[in-house]
């Protein structure tokens, strides 16, 4: 009885693991891509689902979220537009791609090359480029924004930031 024991102890750990194992493979995954959105139209997101793959993070709000579909139908979620910019930056779709964002003003989605946006907004990573559809005052467009981001003259630049907000 007492090598029994510590074998069915073991074989019953065991099974505990593997009844986890099981149960986690049946979860859903959090998405990253879409394939097969060959109209290359705005999708659905779904929120606290689906993750940034340029920082991995989880998308918890469509406020300030973009999307990229490739000309192939695949499409990635961003939770701030400069994540989309700087993942964007080196793919060999970059001009091709249509880029969808969801607009602060109208809340639905627009098309990011023609949107306009702040550059102190309160958005997901903190970059401070928020969309809108409709210009307002010290609104700057698409490819301004975008050479922002790259050189890195957004919010989370400390003098930038103080520049904008210590106005």
């Amino acid at each position: 009885m007492k090598k029994i024991l510590p074998l069915l102890i073991i074989l019953l750990i065991m099974g505990i693991i593997a009844v986890v194992f099981v149960s986690m493979a049946k979860n859903d995954q959090a998405i990253t891509i879409i394939k097969g959105n060959t109209k290359m139209e705005a999708l659905p997101l779904k929120v606290n689902f689906t993750n940034d793959p340029y920082c991995k993070m989880l998308i918890t709000t469509k406020r300030n979220t973009s999307q990229v579909v490739s000309p192939d139908g695949r499409t990635w979620f961003f939770d701030d537009p400069a994540c989309m910019v700087l993942w964007l930056q080196d793919k060999e779709f970059k001009n091709t791609a249509k880029i969808w964002i969801y607009s602060i003003d109208t809340k639905q989605w627009i098309d990011a090359r023609k949107a306009w946006y702040g550059r102190s907004d309160n958005t997901a990573m903190h970059y401070g480029f928020g969309a809108r559809e409709h210009k307002m005052e010290n609104a700057i467009d698409f490819s301004t924004m975008e050479l922002y981001v790259y050189r890195g003259e957004h919010l989370g630049n400390p003098k930038i930031r103080k520049m904008l907000l210590d106005k």
